[in-house]
């Protein structure tokens, strides 16, 4: 909601606005995989949610397709959307992490993968050979890849 340009009071509004249309909605609510993922649905309410305030708000902006546009692209693009989900799940995923692995183990992981150092350069900062640098970040790419295949399939 922050890249659509939303405060954090305003992200909190939006959210709490989220949640209470699905609390209408979901006793009868019945997912049919046939119309979609769920996150499709969620992606909807969002988007509404977005532009109902927006409209409250400033109501002679006009919108494009049900959404704002940000940066010259709109806040509902499926670009946009999928970009948020993955970060999603990256971030559930590096959480669960935490506690499966060494602080050493994911300190290597974090300089060497994430933050593009070299292997030798994270070895001798940590005081590990470089092939515990590259175990690490094998063992780690691969519990996560793990972590978002299952979160994925949770969806349905």
């Amino acid at each position: 909601m922050r890249r659509a340009g939303c405060t954090e009071d305003e992200s909190d509004d939006l959210l709490q606005d989220v949640m209470m249309s699905l609390m209408k909605v979901m006793p009868s609510f019945r997912y049919d995989p046939a119309k979609g993922r769920f996150r499709g649905y969620l992606k909807t309410v969002v988007v509404r949610a977005i532009a109902k305030r927006r409209c409250q708000k400033r109501p002679e902006v006009p919108l494009e397709s049900g959404a704002d546009m940000v940066d010259g692209s709109t806040v509902g693009s499926d670009e946009l959307w999928e970009v948020e989900w993955r970060q999603y799940h990256l971030r559930m995923a590096m959480t669960a992490i935490e506690s499966e692995f060494s602080a050493q183990d994911r300190s290597a992981f974090q300089r060497y993968a994430v933050g593009g150092g070299s292997a030798q350069e994270t070895a001798d900062l940590l005081g590990l050979s470089v092939d515990q640098v590259y175990q690490a970040k094998s063992r780690i790419l691969k519990r996560l890849a793990e972590l978002i295949a299952a979160q994925v399939a949770d969806e349905g």
